[in-house]
């Protein structure tokens, strides 16, 4: 039995926490006493626009209300919000459920002549408004273009390791398929259970491993696209000198230049070997020294995540309540070899830097490192909850070099608490590491002003993307620009290199059909 999605904001109903539950922790962590849980509106009450363009009475197309109020919203705070009161300002006119490629191409053409937008939509996950169907007054409507229904592995490649998968296929999906061939792709990003292959590729999303094979990038061995103008397929290849990259336009491309369809990924049999341990720092700084050591030591865990104490308090990573210290979940595995001695040389280096390990335990096994799996995955479905106790709760993401950590981290923790005043709660922890720099993940914390949080959560989101530009960072490491980080992608990149991209949409969408709004404007 296929499970059900809930009905707002993220996840699965059967997997929904109970607020009720959560208000005394989190009024103890806040200081502050909470609302009654806030109720959830019917979706079947929302009112909704009749579509403004004639759609098609046949496959893929639907008019069906309740197709149209699910595929109104992503998963960021503002889509979040919305769904939890009703409130569906940006809905499709139509929504179209690919079967086949064919498919595609047929809404494509549509679209075309009709002057109808088109969002592609995969899991719907995105945290970043990227796919929220909002696009503006220029087009007749907007149709939203769900490829979940390609969600096939096609064809395996034992020899390279290789496997040709559709790009709908979710992350349970294309792991169960992958099995049947002893195979896996290794790649579980924290929306594992819902996104899908498609979304990973445009989004340049980032997965487990914490070094090395940290993007899906790093695992793209082809891609293909549908375009407004054509087919887009890249020839497969482990690795290519020959000009500006095909697949590299197209990762992190986020459906304006194509429908991502299908690709070619690089596959591996499943880990036979891991080691892992628990390392805790007499604070978050000390920690950033020990794992930047590991960074650089060419050693490259598959888990090198590093925890402030809040974060390691609130997700049951602390060795106890009153625990003040950073703690590093370190990980390692192979398919090839035993991995002990390279967590014992890691283990060594903490120690140089003021670690004191835990007794090592499998990777992902009991005690904190357990503990910080289970709440990172539940931390989506904790957000949801938070909100309807009348708490603030959601989280960004960076990456800035080593040299400017420090500054970096106290002027954007800085700015968000001016932003939200006291009192809230800013909490750290590294996702990934690179030889020459962090990927700093903040999650954070605040009552609510009911009635006005979205203003509230602007005010905070602009101090913290400000800071972080200002300070020398990205403004996503592997969340993706979207429409709601836009201001700041439009800041961040080269002004010739924009003008290069508006060139490359225009050649493949002449109509500026795709996802309008996201990356350059056409």
């Amino acid at each position: 039995m296929s499970r059900r999605r809930a009905s707002w904001g993220w996840g699965f109903a059967d997997a929904k926490l109970d607020p009720s539950a959560l208000g005394p922790l989190v009024a103890g962590e806040l200081g502050v006493a909470l609302r009654t849980p806030e109720a959830p509106a019917d979706p079947g009450a929302i009112a909704l626009p009749a579509p403004r363009v004639p759609v098609p009475a046949r496959a893929p197309f639907s008019i069906d209300h309740g197709d149209r109020v699910a595929h109104a919203r992503g998963c960021s705070f503002p889509d979040t919000l919305a769904s939890l009161r009703g409130r569906v300002p940006d809905a499709p006119d139509a929504v179209a459920f690919a079967r086949s490629e064919d498919d595609v191409e047929q809404v494509l053409a549509w679209a075309a002549a009709e002057d109808v937008a088109v969002v592609p939509y995969g899991g719907g996950t995105s945290v970043v408004g990227g796919v929220t169907p909002r696009v503006g007054p220029a087009f007749a409507g907007v149709v939203s273009l769900d490829v979940s229904g390609l969600d096939r592995v096609l064809e395996v490649d034992h020899v390279s390791r290789a496997a040709r998968i559709q790009a709908g296929a979710s992350g349970p999906r294309l792991e169960a398929q992958l099995a049947e061939h002893d195979l896996t792709l290794r790649f579980f990003p924290q929306s594992f259970e819902l996104s899908t292959l498609g979304g990973w590729i445009a989004t340049r999303a980032g997965g487990h491993f914490a070094t090395l094979w940290t993007h899906i990038d790093d695992l793209v061995e082809s891609v293909r696209a549908i375009t407004p103008s054509g087919a887009w397929e890249s020839r497969r290849l482990p690795g290519s000198g020959a000009g500006p990259s095909p697949d590299r336009m197209l990762l992190g491309s986020e459906g304006v230049l194509g429908v991502v369809t299908e690709a070619w990924m690089r596959v591996q049999p499943r880990p036979r070997f891991r080691a892992g341990g628990v390392v805790r720092f007499a604070g978050f700084g000390t920690g950033a020294q020990g794992v930047r050591a590991i960074a650089q030591s060419g050693l490259h865990p598959a888990n090198c995540r590093l925890l402030d104490p809040l974060e390691a308090r609130g997700t049951g990573a602390a060795a106890g309540p009153g625990e003040d210290r950073a703690v590093l979940v370190l990980g390692f595995e192979s398919t090839d070899h035993e991995v002990q001695d390279a967590l014992g040389r890691a283990l060594a280096i903490c120690r140089d830097h003021g670690g004191e390990p835990d007794a090592p335990t499998a990777a992902g096994g009991p005690g904190a490192a357990g503990a910080w799996r289970e709440a990172f995955l539940a931390m989506p479905y904790l957000r949801d909850a938070l909100l309807q106790l009348g708490v603030l709760a959601d989280t960004f993401e960076t990456a800035v070099t080593w040299d400017r950590f420090d500054a970096f981290h106290a002027a954007v923790t800085g700015a968000v608490r001016e932003a939200l005043g006291e009192p809230c709660r800013v909490t750290c922890r590294f996702t990934h590491v690179y030889p020459d720099g962090p990927a700093p993940y903040y999650t954070v914390l605040a009552p609510a002003r009911h009635g006005d949080e979205l203003a509230q959560w602007e005010a905070m989101k602009r101090a913290a993307s400000d800071a972080i530009l200002a300070a020398g960072g990205t403004i996503t490491h592997h969340h993706a620009v979207g429409r709601d980080h836009r201001p700041w992608y439009d800041e961040q990149r080269p002004d010739l290199f924009a003008a290069a991209l508006r060139a490359a949409k225009r050649a493949v969408d002449p109509a500026g059909l795709l996802n309008p709004g996201v990356l350059v404007d056409a």
